[in-house]
């Protein structure tokens, strides 16, 4: 027995778990996924308070991050831990699959769970907390048409969207640039936690058969604590013949 599974076995006994960090984390084996696939920049879509483009430094990647975030909120947070970093830029619209105006619903859990569609039951009885507290509107875009201002032409994009439910809106409003896309993140449902939002199998569906993409990492998410399942996961796909 190694040192660290002796030390492991003895903290499990305090109800405590060791593991070797950071290989144990799932968000930095999709970081090196993206240093593997040589992604030039990040769009960070359903940014909230930049925890996503936090963690990506953390691990790692040192290349462009391009953040949206239409909550003013979580946007303050998110603009302070951009400006001291260069290569992180923020956009406080919405994107979807047309140019408008949207209305928010804000959760009450900090703004994480809020989103364009309606919450379904099976989200707030396992997160009561996350009930809408407030509405706000917002100006939304189409991905494809403020893509020249966030990617160059020759830039390897891995698009990342959280956006709870509304992720496919989305990609629809990105066109043919998603077929074009390096790697994809994509928040997903694994049971209706939305009205009419994405699920996991409609996210493998789109990715693979659509933009021709293969799923290469699940992050868990969103847990309802009263049963052990997951209601959330993060799928990430990355295209066939990685860089070697």
């Amino acid at each position: 027995m190694t040192l660290l599974h002796r030390v492991r076995t003895v903290a499990q006994r305090l109800g405590i778990d060791v593991d070797r960090f950071p290989q144990c984390s799932p968000h930095y084996r999709v970081v090196q996924l993206m240093l593997h696939n040589d992604i030039d920049v990040v769009l960070d879509v359903g940014a909230n308070r930049g925890d996503f483009g936090a963690m990506l430094r953390r691990f790692g990647y040192r290349r462009g991050i391009a953040s949206f975030e239409p909550l003013a909120e979580p946007r303050r947070i998110l603009e302070r831990r951009a400006a001291v970093d260069p290569m992180w830029s923020v956009h406080p619209y919405a994107l979807g699959r047309e140019n408008s105006t949207v209305t928010i619903n804000v959760a009450g859990n900090g703004s994480a769970s809020s989103s364009v569609l309606s919450m379904l039951p099976r989200h707030t009885d396992a997160a009561p907390e996350s009930r809408y507290v407030d509405r706000q509107k917002a100006r939304q875009y189409r991905l494809d048409d403020v893509w020249s201002g966030v990617a160059g032409p020759r830039d390897r994009v891995f698009l990342k969207i959280d956006v709870q439910g509304y992720e496919e809106a989305v990609l629809q409003g990105a066109g043919d640039r998603a077929g074009e896309c390096a790697g994809l993140q994509v928040e997903v449902s694994c049971v209706p936690l939305y009205e009419d939002g994405l699920t996991l199998q409609q996210a493998l569906d789109l990715a693979e058969l659509k933009y021709g993409l293969t799923l290469m990492a699940i992050v868990p998410g969103f847990t309802d604590h009263r049963t052990g399942q997951m209601l959330q996961c993060d799928a990430v796909f990355f295209r066939d013949g990685t860089r070697t």
